[in-house]
C-alpha cells in the first residue's frame, strides 16, 4: 500500500470515528431530552390526578352610562359614553365537608398575563378590581385599575368590607372585576330631547353605536397558591356579553351567566 493510500485510509478512519462519536453524542442528548420531557409530563400528570380548584362559573352584568354630560332645553351633550361589564368569577375548591384543609384553601391568588385578543373599534378599554358591594353600579374607583397583573389579599375575617381586594381563604366570595370601554362617543350631542334620556344601553342606539363596534374579548391567567405552597393555574377567556338569545344591552342592560367548570392544573 502506497503512502498516499495509507494517508487517505487514516483520514477516512478518523472521520468515521468523529462521525460515530457525534452521532452517539447527539443521540444521547436526544434521549436525555426525551427522558426529561417524559419525567416532567409524568410529574405534572401525577400532580393533577384530582381537581383541587376550578372556575365554576362567571356572572356578568353589562350596562352603559355617561360621564360629564351637559343638557339644555333643546339638546343633550355627552362627553364620555362608556360601556362597562362587571364580572363575578366563582372558584370551586371542591370541599365536600364544612372543614377546610391546607390543600383546598387559598394562601395567595393573583391575575396575570392579561391579553386583549379582540379590541373594540370604538373606545378605550380598561380593567378594574370591583368592590363586591358595588357590583352592577356604573361608578368604580380609578385607583383599583389593573395595569399588568393584580394580587388579591387573602382573609378569614368575616367582617371584611371589600373596599380592598380581599378573598376569603375558603373561596366563599367570587373574584370581582370590572371591564370598561370608555370614550365610545365624546362631545356627542343628541338634539332630539323630546324622548327622555335614560342612562343605560338605550343610549347606544341614540348615539348610533353598533354592538359590533364595541365587541371585545380578552383572557388572563388566575394563579392560586394553596396553604401547602402548591401552585395552580387556569386561563380564563372572556367575551364581553352584549346580547343573548332573549335580549341585548340595547334594551338597557343585560345579565348573563356562563358555566365553565374549568379545572386549575397544578404546575408546582
Amino acid at each position: 500500500m502506497t503512502k498516499k493510500k495509507k494517508f487517505f485510509l487514516v483520514i477516512f478512519v478518523v472521520l468515521s470515528i468523529i462521525l460515530l462519536c457525534s452521532f452517539i453524542f447527539i443521540f444521547s442528548i436526544k434521549m436525555i431530552q426525551k427522558y426529561n420531557f417524559e419525567k416532567s409530563f409524568l410529574n405534572e400528570a401525577q400532580m393533577n390526578t384530582e381537581t383541587i380548584f376550578s372556575v365554576k362559573n362567571i356572572v356578568f352584568f353589562s350596562g352603559v352610562d355617561v360621564k360629564n354630560r351637559t343638557s339644555s332645553v333643546t339638546n343633550f351633550t355627552i362627553e364620555n359614553l362608556f360601556q362597562y361589564t362587571d364580572m363575578a368569577i366563582f372558584i370551586d375548591n371542591h370541599i365536600n365537608t364544612n372543614e377546610n384543609n391546607l390543600k383546598n384553601t387559598l394562601k395567595a391568588l393573583r391575575i396575570e398575563n392579561i391579553n386583549f385578543t379582540k379590541l373594540p373599534e370604538l373606545g378605550n378599554v380598561s380593567l378594574y378590581y370591583r368592590n363586591f358591594s358595588n357590583f352592577a353600579k356604573s361608578s368604580f374607583s380609578e385607583d383599583k385599575k389593573i395595569e399588568k397583573d393584580f394580587s388579591f389579599l387573602i382573609t378569614a375575617d368575616e367582617q371584611t368590607t371589600f373596599e380592598e381586594p380581599y378573598l376569603y381563604n375558603n373561596c366563599a366570595n367570587p373574584i370581582t372585576l370590572t371591564f370598561e370601554n370608555s370614550n365610545i362617543k365624546t362631545d356627542y350631542t343628541i338634539t332630539d330631547t323630546s324622548i327622555p334620556i335614560t342612562y343605560d344601553g338605550t343610549l347606544l342606539k341614540r348615539c348610533n353605536v353598533l354592538l359590533s363596534s364595541i365587541s371585545c374579548a380578552f383572557s388572563f391567567d388566575i394563579i392560586i397558591t394553596n396553604n401547602l405552597d402548591q401552585e395552580f393555574k387556569c386561563t380564563v377567556f372572556i367575551d364581553i356579553p352584549l346580547e343573548d338569545t332573549n335580549s341585548s344591552i340595547l334594551d338597557g342592560k343585560i345579565i348573563t351567566k356562563k358555566e365553565l367548570n374549568s379545572a386549575f392544573y397544578r404546575y408546582k
